[in-house]
């Protein structure tokens, strides 16, 4: 069985359809001046229903290309948007 990774971040952009642009956010520490620093990442992820809405709080999770962006879909909505 394979391990399927799973990223969370906050939808920023809704991309065409059935597609969301969500940010991802890491803590790193710098190299040279031992601070935790913050790393982003966008990723477009599958939204089949095409339930999201900027904002939300989304798991998404990792699976096959769907195109040649595109590798994740939606898991589960963490927190809706206000």
């Amino acid at each position: 069985m394979t391990h399927k990774r799973e990223i969370q971040g906050n939808v920023v952009k809704i991309a065409g359809n059935k597609t969301a642009t969500i940010v991802v956010e890491r803590r790193v520490m710098h190299p040279r001046y031992h601070k935790v620093v913050k790393k982003f990442k966008n990723y477009l992820i599958h939204d089949e229903n095409n339930e999201l809405k900027v904002g939300d709080e989304v798991v998404a999770v990792e699976c096959r290309p769907l195109s040649k962006t595109k590798s994740f879909r939606l898991k589960s909505v963490v927190k809706g948007a206000e």
